[in-house]
């Protein structure tokens, strides 16, 4: 059996149970353990499953995007960890991105002290937070305003930033993985390329949480990143999947 076919094999019994063990998997198509161990590996990759003890699961998708009421509830400890080291990595005088979201918020709330900045973002709570708390420097995108996640997308947005060199751009993610950064809205994607076009340098901020989860739109290939800040709760084999990539990876302690 090619390894095409023993995919297809390995995801219908995904899809129809929900969770199935290595040593099923092994005894269904006939091939070692390490055969399937490579196969799942492969698959967890293109975000099609994700590995569990013992086994594998079908990967959760993201069918839409939380508004930003619900994402304040969870989480707290571990974006306020990522926000803490990512605004300790930022050098005086510079041009940052901070995209739209709660762990980015996390990071716009160690800013406040700063006056040496120049901040760029298509958030309104970022924009808001350091407009009334800091002494930073503030652009806002503009574009299409997006309500329940209180920021900006689109092209409008995106063309704003074209004419813009960043140094830093801090990017959020609604769900990512080994294959990249994914989203449910289509109008986040071209204000995420074109930022990560402009700087020269580029850090994913997100919480383990949003790890191995998939939605319909890749966003950015996890290749695009210079280093990726997430929390002490991301597990081992995720810490493995991702430690022989070109980023650094941080567990913000």
């Amino acid at each position: 059996m090619i390894p095409v076919e023993r995919h297809q094999q390995i995801l219908a019994l995904v899809a129809e149970r929900g969770v199935v063990s290595f040593s099923e998997l092994t005894e269904r198509l006939g091939v070692s353990h390490m055969t399937i161990r490579r196969d799942v590996q492969k698959l967890e990759e293109q975000g099609a499953l994700l590995s569990v003890s013992g086994g594998v699961r079908s990967a959760e998708r993201l069918a839409s995007e939380p508004s930003h009421l619900t994402k304040t509830a969870l989480y707290n400890a571990e974006k306020n960890a990522i926000g803490r080291y990512a605004a300790q990595q930022i050098p005086r005088n510079s041009c940052i991105y901070i995209d739209a979201g709660t762990t980015t918020l996390a990071l716009a709330r160690e800013l406040v002290d700063r006056e040496d900045l120049l901040v760029v973002t298509n958030d309104f709570m970022v924009a808001n937070l350091l407009m009334e708390s800091s002494g930073c420097r503030i652009i806002h995108t503009g574009g299409t305003v997006c309500r329940e996640n209180r920021s900006c997308v689109g092209e409008n947005a995106a063309r704003s930033l074209r004419n813009l060199a960043i140094d830093i751009a801090f990017i959020s993610a609604s769900c990512w993985g080994p294959r990249g950064l994914f989203t449910p809205d289509e109008d986040k994607v071209t204000v995420k390329q074109t930022v990560c076009e402009v700087s020269s340098k580029r850090v994913l901020l997100s919480d383990s949480s949003k790890f191995n989860k998939i939605a319909t739109f890749l966003a950015l290939p996890l290749s695009c990143f210079d280093s990726i800040i997430t929390d002490t709760q991301l597990g081992k084999a995720a810490q493995e999947a991702l430690g022989d990539g070109s980023w650094t990876l941080v567990l913000a302690p």
